[in-house]
C-alpha cells in the first residue's frame, strides 16, 4: 500500500480536566472517503479542529503528504491542499454565491499589492483563470440558478452545497467535511451523497467526513473509524463498523439492552 495522504498519530488533546481526545490514530489513503462516527461528544469535531490546525494537540503528530504540519499556523492550511466546511454553516451573508466562490480562490493568489492596485496584465489573467475555476465548480454542483443570489437569500440546503462549493474551488487535495449532511432532508441528503461520489470518482479528491447518518455514511464510505469518549472503537469497512459490539452499545446500550429490544414481547 502506498504511503497515506493524511496520518494521524497517537493524537491527543486535553482542555482543563477533560481529555477531549485520547491517542487517536488513523490513516487516510488517497482517493478515498474516510469518515469519523460516534455518538454527540466523541471527539470527532474536535479531531477536525486538531488536523485544521485551530486547537493544538497535547500529544502527537499529524502528518500530511509525507510532512509534519502539527506545528503549521491555521491560515496556512488550505495553501497546503486542505479545505474544509462547518456543521454550522460559515459563509457571507451579504454577498453573492459568485463572489463566495470567489473567496475560496485566494489561496491561489500571486499578485503583490501594487499589481492588484494597477490591475495590470498578470492580475487580469489571475482573475480570469480564478472565474473559470469558479464556473467549473458551479456547473459540477448545479448552481448555474443561484450564481448571482445573495446567500442571505437562498434555502439552507442550497447554502450547504455553497460552502462545498467554496471548498472546492480552492482546488484541495484533502476535503474535510464536518456533518455535511446535518439539517438536510432525505432528498437533500441523496444529493449532497452523490456530490461526495462524484468528488471522489471525478475530481480525485480525498474526503474525511464526520457523520451522524449511517445511511449516507454506508453509502459513500470506504472506510470508517468509530470513535466514543475521544478514543478509537473501531475502525474497517462501514459494515464492520456498524455491527462492532462496542459501536452498538456506544449508540444504544449494552448489547443484551440491543437483543431484548428485538425479542417479542
Amino acid at each position: 500500500m502506498s504511503a497515506p495522504l493524511l496520518s494521524a498519530r497517537a493524537l491527543s488533546v486535553r482542555f482543563g480536566g477533560v481529555l477531549a481526545v485520547n491517542d487517536v490514530s488513523f490513516d487516510v489513503q488517497a482517493g478515498e472517503v474516510f469518515t469519523l462516527i460516534g455518538p454527540n461528544g466523541a471527539g470527532k469535531t474536535t479531531v477536525f479542529n486538531l488536523i485544521s490546525r485551530i486547537y493544538e494537540p497535547t500529544a502527537g503528530a499529524i502528518e500530511f503528504m509525507g510532512r509534519d504540519i502539527t506545528g503549521v499556523a491555521p491560515h496556512e492550511i488550505a495553501s497546503l491542499g486542505i479545505a474544509r466546511t462547518f456543521q454550522n454553516i460559515e459563509l457571507f451573508e451579504h454577498a453573492t454565491v459568485l463572489h463566495n466562490l470567489l473567496i475560496g480562490r485566494h489561496r491561489h493568489r500571486k499578485t503583490g499589492v501594487w499589481s492588484d492596485l494597477l490591475f495590470n496584465r498578470s492580475v487580469r489573467e489571475a482573475e480570469l483563470a480564478s472565474r473559470r475555476k469558479v464556473e467549473e465548480v458551479i456547473d459540477f454542483l448545479d448552481l448555474q440558478a443561484y450564481r448571482d443570489t445573495m446567500i442571505a437569500g437562498l434555502p439552507y440546503g442550497v447554502r450547504k452545497v455553497v460552502e462545498l462549493a467554496r471548498a472546492l474551488s480552492t482546488e484541495p487535495r484533502l476535503l474535510l467535511l464536518d456533518e455535511p449532511s446535518s439539517g438536510l432532508n432525505v432528498e437533500e441528503t441523496g444529493d449532497m451523497a452523490f456530490w461526495i461520489e462524484d468528488i471522489r470518482d471525478q475530481l480525485g479528491i480525498t474526503v474525511l467526513m464526520v457523520e451522524h447518518d449511517m445511511t449516507l455514511v454506508s453509502r459513500v464510505s470506504d472506510r470508517v473509524v468509530a470513535l466514543n469518549q475521544g478514543q478509537v472503537l473501531a475502525a474497517g469497512t462501514p459494515r464492520e463498523v456498524q455491527t462492532h459490539p462496542g459501536v452498538i452499545e456506544a449508540y444504544l446500550g449494552s448489547v443484551e439492552d440491543v437483543s431484548s429490544l428485538r425479542r417479542p414481547v
